[in-house]
């Protein structure tokens, strides 16, 4: 190799190592002291925490005098809950709004909230994710580059629809073909409560449940009623056995490539308006329920602790202590009591 070719080599690694300590600044156009951003989310239009980030946007852009420009691609424009947030490791997107349970195949402490029945109603849920343990859970993403910006959003407790009987105790899930996300900690609490959880896309799931592939599901009550599954089920009981958030969660080196007042002035409004989006939920879900029982669906409201007392004994909660660690275990038993 002759010393021209070395240079070459030399000067091409420079310019390649240049181009990396660029790429988190370059990740989001910027012109004229002006940044532009982007954030994914395959919620639609329509549901609360889309309107509440469209409408923090729209503040963000006044309050910074057209400064910082963040637009806001819903019903999963740009690709899927897990496309995008590996786009948003990259920097190829610069955030990405979804669920703990999507960010917990990366971050496992961000999805810790899911455990079943650790938090009997809203005020717990409130006082743990913005206590000790959504400090946690926050803190975790550090881990991975990636970062929380603002509070979370509300996604709602998930309840147990069912196509010819209501659910009141633990042995009328026994047997029960219900239908469960693709993840571990799902599938799991359906198997300690002896049911037959089944992985059906969401897509699928209509169908799945017209055919009898599956007898019942558990979603959030605006789930429920965007699948139209009111029409496959006539039962809903008020199980509330987890609970589910969606958090703004960015690149860290582009976030942080941000001015610093930019950033303070973006987390302020998107806090405010996680606040408005948590009450927007809460009376979506009243609407909803007046709403699906026009449509034929009866509804229940279930004593959990029989599930809850059943799951103890069927070594889920200890499982899940051991995966999550006794450090998470705490923080999380510090608001829900003891579970293992």
């Amino acid at each position: 190799m002759n010393m021209t070719q070395n240079r070459r080599i030399l000067l091409k690694g420079i310019a390649g190592a240049a181009a990396t300590a660029m790429a988190p600044s370059m990740a989001f156009a910027q012109a004229g002291g002006k940044f532009n951003m982007k954030i994914a989310i395959t919620l639609p239009e329509s549901h609360p925490t889309p309107v509440a980030l469209k409408a923090a946007c729209s503040e963000i852009q006044k309050e910074t005098n057209g400064r910082l420009n963040i637009d806001v691609y819903t019903s999963g424009q740009l690709g899927s809950d897990t496309d995008t947030l590996s786009q948003v490791r990259s920097g190829a997107i610069d955030f990405v709004c979804t669920a703990g349970s999507i960010y917990g195949n990366l971050v496992p402490a961000a999805s810790i909230n899911s455990i079943a029945f650790a938090f009997p109603d809203y005020a717990t849920v409130w006082k743990a994710m913005e206590g000790d343990l959504g400090a946690y859970m926050r803190a975790s993403f550090d881990k991975v580059n990636l970062v929380q910006v603002g509070k979370v959003f509300d996604h709602g407790f998930r309840q147990i629809t069912h196509s010819s009987k209501p659910i009141t105790t633990p042995k009328d899930l026994v047997g029960m073909k219900i239908r469960v996300p693709a993840t571990p900690l799902w599938t799991s609490v359906f198997k300690g409560l002896d049911a037959s959880p089944a992985s059906v896309p969401i897509g699928e799931l209509y169908t799945a449940l017209q055919t009898k592939v599956v007898d019942g599901q558990e979603n959030a009550l605006p789930t429920i009623d965007a699948v139209k599954l009111y029409e496959v089920q006539k039962f809903c009981s008020y199980t509330s056995h987890m609970w589910e958030y969606f958090a703004l969660v960015g690149n860290k080196r582009i976030w942080n490539a941000l001015p610093e007042d930019l950033r303070a002035i973006a987390t302020k409004i998107l806090d405010a308006n996680a606040l408005k989006q948590r009450v927007a939920h809460d009376a979506l879900n009243s609407t909803l329920e007046a709403k699906l029982k026009g449509q034929g669906m009866q509804f229940n409201k279930v004593d959990t602790k029989p599930f809850r007392e059943l799951l103890q004994k069927s070594g889920y909660y200890v499982e899940w202590q051991k995966k999550f660690g006794p450090e998470a275990w705490a923080l999380l038993e510090k608001y829900s009591g003891k579970l293992a």
